[in-house]
């Protein structure tokens, strides 16, 4: 088996509920040694979040979440109580043989236990300790807590998200996933994978790293963001509609609905023959896309009623033969049953305990010469204290009984 590009980085992820946890997953399939702390007795909040929850061998539901399980594979869970002084020693001693902290407490929080940066920089200097908090280290929010939906209205990506004021339902809209918790934990596994390359192949040096998640949210709404601050223009809720090639948009079908771009004029010409509409290839309104954005509603009611006389597959397979960009609109069944999903394998095994068929997202990374293989079932609660703490730390039987009695561990 090829040794995974992280093989030899160990991770103290201090991290709890999706942002940092993610990140943290994202290192572990790439190989990374990743120690996940939680809570003695209650663990990463996101366990308590609700159900679906696995059910047990006795048909029963277990205290294994869909949320947990989602960010937390190939991790080990060790449990200990930093708010007491051996809990925070027993933090401060793995930490000291680690590569990368990672972290999403409130801007101070750890510095009364002694577990922030420069604590941890004084006992390894080479350590890469990233922050991920709402608002950032700086600035008048800095201390103010926050979770994804407050962070989807902030950072202006509801007010560009949804139907149109003037239509039925219209009004800002969150998007359905924790999308700014998602974005983040790709900003900071990325920014963690450039600050151990500048550390090990850069002669760099450890350092931190400060990672809001109100900025991550600003930074991806991208070409939205650009088109503000190049001409002042505040964008629009468009519903379904995009902003480049057009038409771009859902289309009801006679049962169901589709999406479909028609990214340039190329496109746009092999639409119209496709829907047998040539004329509308002409059209003075239509003929070039810089024309087709400016009558974008007029454009879309035209092949709107174009495409509800027929069904989606009907649709899907005209607009494929004629090379259109086009999908259906899935229901996550129908995503898992797809054959191109099926095809790529986006659900792998990873027997669990309690769940030996418990299935999880496959990383969507291919790597030709180190493929991601390994996809251990995110761990119990405390699944592997002992372990740890006897094999990093040296902690024997009697030390273990102590520290547990004690409810450090």
């Amino acid at each position: 088996m090829a040794i995974l590009p992280l093989s030899n980085v160990r991770v103290l992820d201090l991290s709890r509920v999706l942002a940092g946890p993610l990140a943290g997953q994202m290192l572990a399939d790439l190989g990374a040694d990743v120690i996940k702390v939680e809570r003695p007795g209650t663990g990463d909040d996101s366990r308590v979040f609700g159900a679906p929850y696995l059910t047990g061998p006795d048909g029963h539901p277990t205290r294994e979440n869909a949320f947990y399980l989602s960010a937390n594979r190939n991790k080990k869970s060790v449990t200990v109580n930093i708010a007491c002084a051996q809990g925070q020693d027993i933090i401060r001693r793995l930490a000291a043989k680690a590569d990368v902290v990672l972290e999403n407490y409130k801007v101070g929080d750890l510095k009364r236990y002694g577990l922030d940066y420069d604590a941890i920089r004084a006992l390894n200097p080479g350590v890469i300790y990233c922050s991920v908090t709402g608002y950032g280290q700086s600035g008048p929010y800095a201390k103010k807590p926050g979770y994804d939906a407050v962070f989807q209205g902030q950072s202006g990506l509801m007010s560009v998200t949804g139907l149109p004021d003037h239509k039925p339902g219209g009004g800002p809209m969150k998007v359905g996933p924790s999308i700014a918790d998602v974005i983040t934990g790709l900003n900071v596994s990325n920014a963690i994978l450039a600050a151990l390359y500048s550390r090990d192949a850069n002669g760099g040096t450890g350092q931190f790293i400060d990672v809001a998640l109100l900025d991550c949210m600003v930074a991806a709404l991208s070409h939205y963001a650009q088109i503000y601050l190049t001409s002042g223009e505040v964008p629009v809720r468009r519903g379904t509609q995009g902003n480049g090639g057009m038409p771009s948009t859902l289309f009801p079908c006679s049962d169901g609905a589709i999406m479909l771009t028609a990214g340039n004029d190329v496109q746009y010409g092999r639409l119209c023959d496709a829907v047998e509409r040539p004329d509308l290839a002409a059209h003075p309104l239509f003929h070039t896309n810089i024309l087709r954005v400016e009558n974008r509603d007029a454009l879309t009611a035209e092949f709107d009623a174009i495409f509800r006389r027929n069904t989606v597959a009907h649709w899907l397979e005209r607009l494929e033969a004629f090379g259109i960009p086009s999908g259906p609109i899935n229901t996550l069944d129908q995503v898992f049953a797809d054959p191109q999903m099926r095809h790529r394998g986006m659900a792998v095994a990873a027997p669990h305990p309690l769940a030996p068929d418990l299935q999880v997202l496959r990383n969507p990374l291919h790597f030709s010469a180190t493929p991601i293989t390994r996809y251990d079932a995110p761990p119990m609660l405390g699944q592997h204290t002992d372990a740890v703490l006897a094999d990093e730390l040296g902690f024997d039987a009697d030390t273990l009984a102590r520290l547990r009695a004690e409810g450090v561990i």
